[in-house]
């Protein structure tokens, strides 16, 4: 069996390979790895157990994986606080703002609605580094802690957890937002309440749309995955700008006021140029990964920001701010980490702070989007291959450096597995789009030839 953690945590399609019987042995898991020496003379000093938050998207499998969640940090000993559908970076937020030993999100993020997944978050708020994560999976051969009586966790409902999260969101914001008109896309997920809540509170007109979540139409033709809702949207009711997000909202993409896409390079060109200017943009450098576009560090190196990069995944990108002591980064995806805030990627906070800037400058998002130059960028999802032969296959990395070769200077090829999905992902960055479209539907075309599955 390979490594079941992935690019953000366990995913699978629910109930096949993600069943409530594998997630309550890692929940035991990461309970005996997350709480080992974890304030272990303080716990017994004032004679209580180890609590953890638990949250979910609004999928329809999260009812039963959620309980699942519950079953195996009780059953190990865990005091667990139930704060039903929240965003993941709500989860995150929660487990730093009230000292929790640790976090469990039950999200597939951008995913359809079949699949699901566990994301942990360890004390902080953070999410786990690689050798935790391999840590817990070794653990799920051994014994569970399994203790008895009073000692069992006891579940409860975390009765504020949104308040507070919505508290701390307006109060990261030091003017309102009045006079802009916004359309929020909540992708009929984890957003849906709150995001909507969020923007009105803080003075923004909003027209709301995927916002009436069922438990099998998140992420279905909404949200940051599927724009064009959104941007027919922003043009019929003549908005400033929208704002989408993904199932658990821990991405935002927008859309200008014509109908064109605001990335997540974009956007942190925006936030990177504004908090240069205010003196917070710790070291003048902003983190992103290797998919963001070449136009990004373009735009950075002009501004006088250097741009660290980082492997693809925002706990990458966090690892890199923790490290570092970062204030700012990101992926083209719409993750986009602001560290003076969040201990993670956070798509509403990402979009009161786009929105602030808007707001602030007085310029459209449109204006603002034009700092940077996008390259033409192509990306292809090569599925029904054997993503573990990817490495090692001497035609495909043949097939990959004479793409490079052909670029030279004036773009890049990058092939990588997808971290969350069964696919090889082929993205080209060229002068010109129909060099990019070529070059890559090339790779993929040796790619899916070479790697097929039987």
């Amino acid at each position: 069996m390979g490594r079941i953690f992935g690019t953000d945590g366990v995913r699978g399609l629910a109930n096949r390979e993600l069943t409530a019987d594998m997630v309550v042995r890692l929940c035991q898991s990461a309970a005996l790895v997350l709480t080992k020496g974890r304030h272990a003379d303080e716990l017994k000093a004032e004679g209580r157990r180890p609590r953890a938050v638990m949250a979910r998207d609004p999928r329809i499998s999260g009812e039963f994986l959620g309980a699942a969640v519950a079953a195996g940090l009780a059953s190990s000993g865990i005091d667990v606080y139930d704060a039903g559908v929240i965003p993941t970076p709500a989860a995150a937020f929660l487990v730093r703002e009230g000292g929790f030993d640790f976090g469990v999100m039950v999200s597939a993020s951008h995913n359809p609605a079949p699949d699901n997944g566990i994301k942990f978050f360890s004390y902080g708020g953070t999410k786990l580094p690689d050798a935790v994560e391999d840590r817990i999976e070794e653990m799920m051969h051994e014994p569970a802690l399994a203790p008895t009586g009073g000692d069992v966790g006891r579940i409860q409902r975390f009765a504020d957890a949104e308040d507070r999260y919505v508290l701390h969101l307006l109060q990261t914001l030091d003017q309102d937002l009045g006079g802009l008109h916004i359309v929020l896309d909540c992708a009929n997920g984890a957003a849906s309440g709150i995001a909507p809540r969020v923007f009105e509170t803080a003075g923004a007109t909003v027209t709301v749309m995927g916002n009436d979540p069922d438990g099998l139409n998140i992420n279905e033709g909404c949200g940051s995955t599927h724009l064009e809702k959104l941007q027919e949207k922003v043009l019929e009711v003549g908005a400033d700008f929208g704002i989408a997000h993904d199932g658990d909202a821990d991405r935002a993409l927008a859309v200008d006021h014509a109908g064109r896409v605001v990335d997540g390079d974009q956007i942190m060109t925006i936030l990177a140029i504004s908090m240069k200017e205010a003196g917070t943009l710790a070291g003048d450098t902003l983190v992103a990964t290797v998919m963001s576009n070449m136009g990004l560090r373009v735009a950075m190196s002009r501004q006088g920001i250097t741009v660290k990069e980082t492997a693809v995944g925002d706990r990458y990108v966090l690892e890199e701010l923790d490290r570092s002591g970062g204030s700012l980064g990101g992926e083209q995806s719409g993750h986009v980490i602001l560290t003076e805030h969040s201990t993670t990627g956070d798509g509403i906070l990402t979009g009161l702070h786009l929105a602030r800037e808007v707001h602030r400058t007085g310029r459209s998002l449109a204006e603002l989007a034009d700092q940077i130059e996008i390259f033409p960028q192509v990306l292809v999802n090569v599925s029904g291959v054997d993503r573990s032969a990817f490495a090692t296959h001497p035609i495909v990395h043949a097939a990959i450096a004479a793409a490079a070769q052909e670029l030279g200077d004036s773009g890049r090829v990058m092939v990588r597995p997808s971290g969350t999905e069964a696919l090889i992902r082929v993205m080209v960055e060229a002068s010109d789009v129909a060099t990019a479209e070529r070059i890559a539907e090339s790779v993929a075309g040796v790619i899916s030839k070479e790697l097929a599955l039987a």
